[in-house]
């Protein structure tokens, strides 16, 4: 097919795009939300809120991830970003209600954030960070946050629906520019959320990798997240002529290298720390060795990295969508449980400590997530038809 055949109608999936995939979000959400409240009176409010921020992180992560990588495509002008541009841009366009859904981490931070009471901020350790951790500080910083995000999510899509209705070319070049600039934003107003978000549970504690090993494993999530979508897509019309097992080959290549780039810093956090044996830093890894939680830990080893390392090195699975699909759901799973082992062992040193929450919270942001998702991912071409790169993505397994 060639581009000078190319219309933005070409390309737009008759009715909504994915409706099992929608239907299955609203279930999930409808199910999660019950099952939430049904755990809220059960296990109570502090149990809730802890368990909250892990699933918020988590899905929060996704949709991060998808921004930077929209950003990374945009600047390297990759073949692969050509058929993932749209998912990834229906992910950023939920970033208005993923602000709302931080709310409860607002109102529950007593909760979470020992620092946030007056016994907490009692503590000489914390005294001693008061200028950064305090309350009216701390939500400052996350109006800010999602202000930058949703201001460059929203020029980004602006601009590339834009572009899909005129083809200007000045609207490559300044969503690039944008790109440049936003990524560097990214990596730091990610790294500064993930410090109050997560490593802030434990005021005590703290590690300089902490920004990165996010930023690597929010494109891990992201990444797998457009591979399932894009799985999904290629059975129906109209992409199920576009996307082939070679597309499916490069894109597994790609998750794979994100994999690696996870397990890389998440070593390299145990190797300094472990090795400089320092009594304010080694508690993180041994409370989470010494009880029952080393049986998460193995998991985070064996079937985070291990397992998905040893499958994605064939390139027969990388190009069977049913065997890529399987890994990439896995692999969102494997990250959920990361971020559960990140956060959870903070709050119940005694050990492995698994409630309803944390199986309904994943379930209720995620389908609220999901649907969101899918409606912004229909009344727009689902390939970018303008751009010049277009052709050589649909013809890319001629080259």
């Amino acid at each position: 097919m060639s581009t000078a055949t190319v219309t933005s109608e070409t390309f737009t999936a008759s009715g909504t795009p994915l409706p099992g995939m929608r239907q299955f979000g609203m279930i999930a959400g409808v199910l999660g939300v019950v099952l939430a409240v049904a755990g809220f009176f059960m296990s109570g409010a502090d149990r809730f809120f802890q368990a909250y921020l892990v699933a918020y992180t988590f899905w929060m992560g996704v949709v991060l991830g998808c921004m930077a990588l929209l950003m990374v495509q945009h600047l390297s002008g990759g073949v692969w970003g050509i058929v993932l541009r749209r998912p990834f841009e229906a992910a950023v366009r939920t970033l208005p209600i993923m602000a709302i859904l931080f709310l409860p981490i607002a109102f529950g931070m007593h909760s979470i954030y020992e620092w946030s009471t007056p016994e907490g901020a009692a503590d000489p350790g914390v005294q001693a960070k008061a200028l950064y951790l305090n309350v009216p500080f701390f939500l400052g910083r996350q109006v800010f946050y999602f202000a930058v995000w949703n201001v460059m999510g929203y020029l980004l899509t602006r601009w590339s629906a834009e572009h899909d209705r005129t083809g200007d070319p000045a609207l490559i070049d300044k969503m690039s520019k944008l790109s440049g600039a936003g990524l560097l934003i990214y990596g730091l107003t990610v790294t500064f959320a993930m410090v109050d978000w997560t490593m802030s549970v434990n005021p005590h504690w703290f590690s300089t990798i902490w920004g990165m090993l996010y930023a690597g494993g929010q494109g891990l999530s992201a990444f797998a997240f457009g591979i399932v979508v894009l799985l999904m897509l290629a059975q129906t019309a109209p992409l199920n002529r576009v996307l082939t097992s070679h597309i499916f080959h490069d894109l597994g290549k790609l998750l794979f290298a994100f994999l690696m780039l996870w397990a890389y810093l998440s070593f390299s956090q145990f190797l300094i720390i472990w090795s400089a044996n320092l009594p304010e830093e080694i508690p993180h890894y041994l409370n989470r060795w010494d009880n029952s939680w080393r049986w998460l830990s193995v998991f985070i080893v064996v079937g985070h990295f291990i397992i998905p390392y040893t499958l994605l090195l064939s390139r027969d699975l990388k190009r069977s969508q049913a065997r890529l699909r399987v890994i990439a759901i896995w692999l969102l799973f494997a990250r959920l449980a990361d971020y559960y082992w990140h956060v959870a062992p903070e709050f119940h040193h005694e050990g492995f400590n698994f409630s309803l929450l944390d199986a309904a919270l994943p379930l209720a942001i995620g389908g609220i997530f999901i649907s969101i998702f899918v409606t912004q991912l229909g009344g727009r071409s689902l390939l970018p038809v303008n751009d010049p790169a277009l052709d050589k993505a649909l013809h890319h397994h001629v080259h």
